[in-house]
């Protein structure tokens, strides 16, 4: 024994450090949400060198902006739902499917509901927003949401029986009631889905045999007017999109939801309480941060009035510049919508200063740029907002849309032989049509 270490002793310091050395703590990253999961994507195109986990509650990374597609079918699950292990493959990034349960952010660690824990060396925060029903009795247990494919199939399920047994009531108020569908919150998610809606249920009861004309959508908005926040341009054109579908959306403004039961909403407006009997009411009316953002020990000031944690120009926490954050849980000086476009930067932009400071580097201001607002105005139409400039609107829009969202996707689907022949049949149905 004293001869093998006599000879290890004879072997020079450098060649047998990185053997003894501590190995150096891991990146986590935390959600795979569009900021989380193009970080680790991004990270993985610059050869960055620290070992890195993602960390995610689900096995799928699921393209949300798409989710209207998938609903009235205009589009496949497998273009906008795809496994993070896949999505990572020979990325050199670790995914780990969990449940994060704790978050120190003074001793630098993270504990997950496994069991496992990490200590890191750096952290990024994609943690998300959950639905929020803001204590509205009901709104929980007699509301569908639409953030998930889980979500989106529950709901083409719920719509389809409703039409289905439309078809063969005979009674008058029952009929009225499976026949109307109201959205709560007319943000983008709202006006997308009412939009989508208005279009799709008269195609699928016309095709029942059913009068299309007893088809009712209602989208109900607390506040005076849809699409707060957006320019008034946008809004007009969502407005005058609503009434020009299939079936014209009736828009409720200032109308207060009460309380929620089974197929009924009580909602109030002119000071005055009725009841609107709805067999399908889905909830689009607000997201707020992860809980696990409140439970942080962030010092006062550094969160804004929605709890949001408060970064610098480099997307660093104030006190904690180890910590880089983007997405729902985060805001910046001038706070940005939450959209795909901004996450998507937010992700390359963490990604590169990740990079600058494993070099040695310091990260460097983060600068998002807006190239306009896509939405879904119903089946194969759409508006382009463009640089605050342009509009397109109808099924060009839609085309535009469409590409924009395919490039943002985080695998080669765009190179898909499916995608191709996809993007060729819009487009070959566009110029039949000219």
């Amino acid at each position: 024994m004293s001869n093998i270490l006599d000879k290890i002793s004879e072997v020079p310091q450098r060649l047998i450090a990185p053997i003894i050395a501590p190995k150096t703590p891991p990146t986590l990253i935390l959600g795979g949400g569009f900021t989380g999961l193009f970080t680790a994507l991004h990270l993985s195109r610059l050869h960055y060198t620290n070992p890195t986990i993602l960390i995610d509650r689900e096995w799928s990374f699921i393209f949300k902006p798409l989710l209207y597609e998938v609903l009235s079918g205009e589009m496949n699950m497998q273009f906008i739902c795809h496994r993070y292990d896949s999505l990572l493959h020979k990325s050199g990034i670790t995914f780990i499917r969990d449940e994060v349960q704790s978050i120190d952010l003074q001793h630098r660690q993270v504990h997950l509901a496994s069991g496992l824990h990490y200590t890191y060396s750096n952290l990024v925060l994609s943690l998300g927003g959950v639905v929020s029903y803001f204590g509205i009795k009901g709104a929980k247990e007699y509301t569908t949401p639409f953030a998930t494919i889980e979500d989106t199939i529950a709901l083409g399920k719920q719509l389809r029986d409703c039409l289905q047994r439309a078809t063969q009531s005979e009674e008058l108020q029952q009929k009225k009631t499976l026949l109307t569908f109201a959205i709560l919150g007319a943000g983008r998610t709202g006006v997308e889905l009412a939009a989508t809606l208005a279009d799709l249920l008269p195609d699928w009861y016309d095709s029942l045999g059913g009068d299309i004309t007893n088809i009712r959508v209602v989208l109900i908005q607390r506040g005076k007017k849809i699409l707060k926040g957006d320019s008034d341009r946008l809004r007009q054109t969502a407005e005058d999109a609503l009434q020009k579908r299939s079936v014209s959306v009736e828009v409720m403004l200032e109308t207060e939801v009460v309380e929620v039961r089974s197929n009924i909403i009580v909602i109030k407006r002119n000071d005055k309480k009725e009841e609107l009997a709805a067999a399908t009411i889905v909830w689009t009316a607000g997201i707020v941060t992860n809980p696990l953002t409140d439970t942080l020990s962030i010092p006062e000031g550094g969160r804004d009035r929605q709890g949001r944690l408060k970064l610098t120009d480099t997307l660093e926490l104030i006190d904690f510049p180890e910590v880089f954050a983007g997405g729902d849980c985060a805001v910046m000086e001038h706070p940005l919508p939450l959209t795909a476009q901004v996450a998507y930067q937010q992700g390359a932009a963490i990604a590169h200063n990740l990079q600058a400071l494993s070099e040695g580097h310091s990260p460097i201001a983060v600068e998002i740029e807006m190239r306009g607002t896509l939405m879904k105005l119903g089946l194969n139409e759409s508006v382009a907002e463009l640089f605050d400039r342009y509009e397109v609107q109808g099924h060009l829009g839609h085309l535009i849309r469409q590409a924009a969202y395919i490039e943002l996707l985080p695998t080669l689907a765009r190179n898909f032989k499916g995608t191709i022949e996809w993007i060729s049949d819009e487009l070959f149905q566009r110029c039949a049509g000219v």
